[in-house]
């Protein structure tokens, strides 16, 4: 198989995720979907874990991690989250697949290279950046879900009238305030300013 032809893989494989959700990612499914028989298929791809890492790969393409070495720590990472935010929102089924397999794909890997080498160089311990790394991870991963929930996840038309604090903060007119991207930035912000106080203390210790 070429290399255009392996990219077609991955692609069928990111666009099975897509719309059925990764347990629907089999080896058996994508061969279906691209008209082939399993077992030609294992002469291109060792196993479904290698295709996950496959496809892992395809999203971290998309992740911009340049501001790193060039930006300090704390503008480094808030780049990072953000592009991190659009290359999963744009396929949120991927976030349970690759948030519950082991991670051995390189470029993943390298990424975390950066983003941790920056961290350390910024004045982080060894101890702390990869927790540091990971918080605004998940914060980026969980909003990233957020992000695509249905439009009527919630609204004040489902919540009781008793329940007048909610009823009120969900009033129509706050919609574009308490959207998934707002809450994103502000989630974001406080995230930020606590890392920023944090390693203040720890440079000051």
């Amino acid at each position: 198989m070429t290399r255009l032809k392996r990219e077609q893989l991955i692609s069928a494989a990111l666009d099975l995720v897509d719309e059925e959700g990764g347990d629907a990612l089999t080896m058996r499914s994508l061969a279906a979907r691209v008209d082939r028989q399993v077992s030609s298929l294992y002469n291109h791809v060792g196993s479904r874990a290698e295709l996950i890492e496959l496809v892992r790969a395809r999203i971290v393409e998309g992740i911009d991690v340049s501001a790193f070495g060039v930006h300090p720590w704390d503008a480094a990472l808030e780049a990072w989250a953000r592009s991190y935010l659009t290359a999963f929102a744009a396929h949120p089924n991927v976030i349970p697949l690759l948030a519950t397999t082991p991670i051995r794909d390189r470029s993943t890997l390298e990424m975390y290279e950066t983003v941790v080498g920056s961290l350390l160089e910024g004045g982080w311990s060894t101890r702390d950046a990869v927790a540091v790394m990971r918080t605004v991870e998940a914060h980026v991963l969980g909003s990233a879900l957020d992000i695509v929930a249905p439009g009527d996840l919630l609204t004040q038309a489902s919540v009781p009238v008793e329940l007048a604090s909610l009823r009120s903060a969900l009033d129509p007119e706050h919609a574009d305030a308490s959207g998934a991207e707002r809450a994103f930035r502000l989630g974001l912000d406080a995230l930020m300013h606590g890392l920023r106080a944090r390693h203040a203390r720890a440079g000051s210790a």
